[in-house]
């Protein structure tokens, strides 16, 4: 099965584009992996089972080129996060609050968040996005809920 690429994009640019943010941290990288996952999947000659499957596909391929892109000398010493959060736009300042939290959890954690809370996957599609087993999943999340759990409240008890 193959879609059009325009119709996935369409579709899914806003997703791949806030998975990707989540693992940059910056507004242009997650563009360019966003546009570079499109381009990787028009230029694969892959067949795919079902929509979900490309769904998962490019998730994956985009999650994987932000962690390149993270990881690069030159973004490892680029600009500070608050500069481009700034330019973002949320439904309320607690979201906003919310999303910028995430972002200060470590990496294996914010992605399970990621996909379990923003994309809702389930905890066996993450497994199978990840490549990891279903009960590390289930580990990353309780550990990261807790990790923002603390988080929120010392920030609940900060403003008291």
């Amino acid at each position: 099965m193959r879609q059009a690429v325009q119709e996935l994009i369409e579709r899914y640019q806003h997703n791949l584009f806030v998975a990707a943010f989540q693992i940059c941290k910056n507004q242009e990288d997650a563009e360019d992996v966003v546009q570079e996952t499109f381009i990787q999947y028009h230029t694969t000659k892959k067949e795919y089972e079902s929509e979900e499957h490309i769904r998962a596909w490019l998730l994956r391929v985009a999650i994987n080129k932000a962690k390149n892109v993270s990881y690069t000398f030159w973004r490892r010493n680029k600009q500070p996060l608050e500069d481009y959060i700034e330019t973002l736009t949320f439904e309320s300042e607690e979201s906003g609050e919310l999303f910028e939290t995430v972002l200060g959890l470590p990496e294996k954690y914010r992605i399970v968040i990621h996909l379990f809370y923003y994309e809702e996957y389930s905890v066996q599609e993450i497994a199978k996005v990840l490549k990891l087993s279903e009960s590390n999943v289930k580990v990353r999340l309780l550990r990261g809920r807790k990790l923002l759990k603390d988080a929120l409240k010392e920030e609940w008890e900060d403003d008291k």
